[in-house]
């Protein structure tokens, strides 16, 4: 373990949060414990902003907030930096998804989630019970809230700015074929793509990602590199433990995360795996 981090970057679905999408009172008091030892913590996470309120708990803080896979930066509510897809590219994907049946959520900056009101009865269907054995509960409850709640049902594209799509299908063979597709359009609009799990895809600008988010955030607040710890458990951290200094997964990680990670906490998400492994990192430096 490394004991000289300044600054901290936690991941939150399967990190910060447990697998009924909640953080907490313990995360937070040592996120609390890890702010007043002067370190600087902050998320880095697939969510959009807007999606975060409702996951933590009262009184949660943190020094800042890469969201939406490194697109929008925001400190202490404010922007900090902001990327955006390009209509071009919002309205083929919406063309692409609704020919392939694939369950897509676009997030205007300025607007709610949107899907067209057009593919609302494949899109449900794509959610229907019973839960696919291999889908994982917290995406599976999001993907429920979403349609039930979330999901603003319009008759076109509202919005100018948006921060990226997620993508999901109740199939593994389905969203494969969903992402053979991206890979086509790539060669005629740019943009990247990230997983965080077998089941979905999410879209952003080219050349974004928690990495470049990171890089953002350690210039604003005049940190080094070579001070970053970060912790995660799924495909769409890996240019993010690319780029910190040191890297550990999550005990509920998969086998590929673990292996490129320095350390494994020994704990999962739903066992308190952040509380427990940062009392032994606080515990650790004051020896």
């Amino acid at each position: 373990m490394t004991n000289n981090a300044k600054a901290i970057f936690l991941d939150m679905d399967g990190t910060i949060l447990n697998h009924q999408n909640k953080v907490s009172i313990e995360t937070k008091k040592i996120i609390d414990s890890l702010r007043k030892q002067g370190k600087y913590v902050f998320i880095a996470t697939g969510r959009a902003a807007g999606e975060i309120e409702e996951l933590v708990p009262a009184g949660f803080e943190v020094d800042g907030i890469i969201s939406s896979n490194g697109m929008i930066g925001h400190i202490e509510g404010l922007k900090l930096y902001k990327h955006s897809l390009s209509m071009d590219l919002v309205e083929q994907v919406i063309q692409e998804a609704r020919t392939h049946g694939i369950y897509y959520e676009l997030f205007p900056y300025d607007h709610p989630r949107i899907t067209l009101a057009q593919d609302r009865e494949y899109m449900k269907k794509e959610i229907m019970d019973p839960k696919p054995e291999d889908v994982g509960m917290n995406e599976w409850l999001s993907r429920k809230q979403a349609i039930a709640e979330d999901i603003h049902w319009t008759k076109g594209i509202q919005g100018e700015e948006f921060s990226k799509f997620y993508c999901f299908a109740r199939t593994k063979s389905h969203i494969d074929s969903w992402k053979s597709k991206l890979e086509e359009l790539k060669k005629e609009l740019p943009f990247s793509t990230s997983i965080s799990s077998p089941f979905n895809v999410e879209i952003m600008v080219a050349d974004v990602n928690k990495a470049t988010g990171i890089q953002k955030m350690l210039e604003h607040f005049k940190l080094d590199r070579a001070d970053t710890l970060a912790i995660g458990d799924s495909n769409n951290d890996l240019p993010m433990f690319e780029y910190v200094n040191y890297a550990v997964a999550m005990k509920n990680a998969s086998a590929e995360i673990q292996e490129i990670a320095d350390e494994v906490t020994a704990f999962s998400c739903d066992e308190e795996g952040i509380s427990h492994f940062f009392q032994n990192y606080l515990a650790a430096e004051k020896k």
